[in-house]
């Protein structure tokens, strides 16, 4: 299907609402909560402000957890997108130089495969054509939200469609926007954490040796460095290190540039060659002081953002997507109203210390390993010790690294 295909649909009549759900925000996570509804029974509009073929032209790729397949896989979308991604059995976890390494493996968890790499074109891709065939899915796209009215029984939303101003009437909007989500801000919603000393330089690599499905994660005391395995035998590289350390790495000619990275990768890929620009971005810990209130709900990064270290982030929004659906799903099932902050308290609960656990995970990681005191250094080579020799510890890092700790949602389950 066509990406030209996903037109604006006109709201569904109603006496009282356009929509049951409004969802701002039509990436991943947006599109995810909007496939997941399919079967709902609420009728669900989601605006989006980028035209389809610009939304899914982002330069990213993504590591995917076994629990993030799990639940893409019960909404319906995984056949069309696992063709289209990595899966890899081995991950190697290491501390710079140290010989010491850390190798997991699908048999320490009884599975097949340890996780996915996908890149961001053909995961939302892959769900904007399942979109398609959902007749309570509407769409105003490209469209912006202006404003939100929050009203006792429901919502007004001022979308701007086409240099048009258009009324929507909602019981409820989730806000899926990013993590400079206006409509949290707007919303009064403030927001705990920090900017990290750090930022993330990203580049797609081709390896002259297979990448053998792969993950690769280095510690070295600038920060982590992550090496994901891509369709094709190429590689995601995530190298994290100081402000201006990174913005040098991104400005380092190409030859100086790959020259590093194949010290960095060990030399366990071979000579490198660039497949994409490089891009720079800052990295921060962020959670929203709630998710909720009366007739909101907040979604992916507009709740929460962690350190890349691990690739936790984009498995949280998908589980946020997941968890959120089965709360309305099951809500309206029984006559509930699915805006009602005690309906949305219930999503609420569910994720909120979840996320928190991984955000305290993945800075505890980068500040354990992004260190050169030596005590640090000791404990951290323990602990990697551990994992080398302690299988329950092992198997407990992997469940915490794979999704598989915590509440799974009942799509998951399928």
């Amino acid at each position: 299907m066509a990406l030209e295909q996903l037109t604006q649909t006109p709201p569904i009549p109603n006496t009282t609402f356009d929509y049951d759900l409004a969802i701002a925000g039509g990436g991943i996570v947006g599109a995810t909560l909007a496939c997941a509804l399919k079967n709902s029974g609420l009728r669900v509009v989601l605006i989006e402000a980028q035209p389809p073929s610009v939304a899914v032209a982002r330069r990213q790729a993504y590591a995917l957890s076994l629990l993030s397949g799990r639940i893409l896989q019960g909404i319906g979308v995984w056949d069309k997108v696992l063709p289209q991604i990595t899966t890899y059995q081995q991950i190697r976890l290491s501390d710079a130089d140290h010989p010491g390494i850390v190798q997991f493996h699908p048999s320490d968890l009884g599975m097949d495969d340890l996780g996915y790499v996908g890149e961001h074109r053909p995961l939302l891709q892959s769900l904007y054509e399942f979109l398609a065939d959902c007749p309570n899915v509407s769409w105003l796209c490209p469209a912006e939200v202006l404003d939100v009215d929050y009203q006792p029984s429901g919502v007004e939303i001022k979308v701007k469609v086409d240099g048009e101003i258009r009324q929507l009437r909602s019981r409820l909007i989730v806000a899926a926007d990013g993590a400079r989500s206006h409509i949290r801000t707007a919303a009064g919603i403030g927001t705990h954490g920090w900017k990290y000393w750090q930022s993330c330089v990203t580049v797609r690599i081709k390896p002259e040796k297979s990448h053998n499905n792969t993950a690769f994660e280095r510690f070295w005391p600038s920060g982590p460095m992550g090496v994901l395995p891509l369709p094709d035998n190429r590689c995601q590289v995530v190298w994290t290190a100081p402000h201006a350390e990174a913005q040098a790495l991104k400005e380092l000619d190409d030859k100086e540039f790959l020259s590093l990275l194949e010290h960095r990768t060990g030399g366990l890929l071979g000579r490198l060659e660039l497949d994409s620009d490089r891009l720079l971005f800052p990295v921060q810990l962020m959670q929203s002081d709630r998710y909720t209130q009366s007739r909101l709900a907040l979604i992916g990064d507009a709740a929460h953002c962690c350190h890349p270290v691990g690739g936790q982030g984009m498995n949280l929004g998908i589980r946020d997507a997941a968890a959120l659906a089965q709360v309305l799903h099951d809500a309206h099932q029984r006559g509930e109203d699915i805006g009602d902050i005690r309906i949305l308290k219930r999503y609420e609960r569910w994720r909120k210390t979840e996320n928190l656990v991984i955000l305290g995970f993945t800075d505890f990681l980068d500040r354990l390993f992004s260190n050169r005191w030596l005590p640090v250094v000791a404990v951290r080579r323990l602990g990697l010790w551990g994992l080398r020799t302690v299988q329950p510890l092992k198997v407990l890092a992997l469940r915490l690294m794979t999704g598989l700790l915590g509440r799974h949602p009942q799509v998951a389950q399928h």
